[in-house]
């Protein structure tokens, strides 16, 4: 095998770490995401105030972390790949631990600040697989790999609906009990994972290879293209998704609001999760883009049809379809760039591949705090419209971007 011929640990090895660490990251933010309204109710903010806050404070999330990603990726070439990664875990365990310590909404929003310094592994962690699969095997790995995040947003809505509602807990302990999960991965990395180098080690100063890195970036018309991709689907997903579990709550009502929450947006992670490699493998029979197309233009139909919804059940039913045709968009922009990109900007691609997520993070809860003063249902109508342009952009650009099936073999 390559990687024992290298010397590189098992690339399948690396990836159960990997995913079980991105996991364990995936559980603890999606129990921000998802009761973040509530604990904002519980601190007593106004209903009028606590629809605006619940976008706001959404954004806060990546203010931080948006100019640190070039940086961290910079590091983790130059340096060590796996410090930087596990520098995110314990991070991650002190926003969960601050978090449960707030007592208002001030203290809320600095917690959340901190998370900025939590992100930017990913990428890194992609570059690392990448580096490590063998090629016939990069589509798979990356869907594989892509499906932890989904899982782990499954099961952090559950887990805090069993802590609140069957265990009476309430909601700081939640993040307690996450805060734990986290420090537990920053372990699994520092005993169990192995240094993986790029092909090419950058050298120069920090900031110059960071702003050269994002000038690389930018200078090359495909990447361009394929982040825009990526910029376009999450920013709808951003809109819409810090009000779903609001949506949620106003269907079901207060009784037993927390399990519902969480029965219904860890569900709908869970089908993600599980689609999420079924695209890659379609993906790598039927080309990239036209699964990218498929899947925007869907997730655009069904978020239109959320707001309507007459019962939990029927939500949840719309929920699961949007979620099992979005996840597939995140494996398919992945394996774009390990595909499509030369090797010796591949690494510092990838580790770049969220900035487009945190500055749609960023935009669309911002934009949705405004557009929710016309209603619940209007953060997504204006998903549902972001998708729909974004699937019938990328089908115009098809016949000119040649997407082989065969691409990532």
């Amino acid at each position: 095998m390559t990687s024992q011929r290298s010397g590189r640990q098992d690339w399948r090895v690396l990836l159960a770490i990997f995913w079980l660490t991105s996991m364990v990251e995936g559980l603890g933010v999606s129990q921000i995401f998802a009761f973040l309204p509530s604990y904002l109710r519980d601190m007593g903010v106004p209903e009028p105030d606590r629809l605006q806050f619940v976008g706001l404070f959404g954004a806060l999330i990546f203010v931080v972390g948006m100019p640190l990603v070039p940086l961290w990726g910079v590091w983790a070439d130059k340096y060590s790949r796996k410090v930087v990664i596990i520098r995110s875990a314990v991070v991650e365990a002190v926003v969960l631990a601050a978090i449960a310590l707030s007592r208002e909404p001030w203290q809320l929003a600095g917690s959340l600040l901190l998370v900025g310094f939590q992100l930017g592994n990913t990428g890194i962690m992609l570059a690392a697989i990448r580096d490590s699969a063998p090629r016939a095997r990069i589509g798979t790995a990356l869907a594989v790999f892509g499906g932890s995040g989904p899982i782990g947003f499954a099961v952090g809505p559950v887990l805090g609906g069993v802590v609140v509602d069957t265990l009476h807990w309430g909601l700081p302990a939640m993040f307690t009990v996450s805060a734990l999960l986290s420090l537990g991965t920053a372990l699994l990395l520092a005993l169990g994972s192995r240094e993986v180098r790029p092909e090419v080690i950058p050298a120069g100063g920090t900031l110059a290879l960071a702003f050269g890195a994002i000038r690389g970036v930018l200078s090359d018309v495909q990447t361009r293209r394929i982040f825009g991709i990526f910029f376009v689907a999450f920013l709808a997903n951003q809109v819409a998704r810090p009000y779903l579990p609001v949506l949620v709550s106003h269907i079901n009502g207060p009784v037993g609001e927390a399990s519902a929450i969480g029965l219904i947006i860890g569900a709908v992670a869970l089908f993600g999760a599980i689609f999420g490699p079924v695209g890659g493998w379609l993906g790598d029979r039927i080309g990239y883009r036209p699964v990218l197309v498929g899947a925007l233009i869907g997730t655009g139909i069904a978020s239109l049809l959320m707001p309507a919804a007459p019962s939990a059940a029927t939500l949840a039913l719309i929920a699961l379809a949007a979620a099992a045709l979005y996840a597939t968009v995140a494996p398919m922009i992945f394996a774009l760039l390990a595909t499509e990109v030369a090797s010796d900007r591949r690494s510092q691609t990838l580790n770049l591949v969220y900035l487009p997520l945190y500055i749609g993070g960023i935009v669309g809860p911002v934009v949705a705090s405004q557009v929710v003063k016309a209603g619940l249902a209007a953060p997504f109508v204006l998903a549902a419209a972001v998708y729909l342009a974004g699937g019938l952009l990328i089908a115009g650009q098809i016949r000119g971007s040649s997407a082989r099936p065969g691409a990532a073999d």
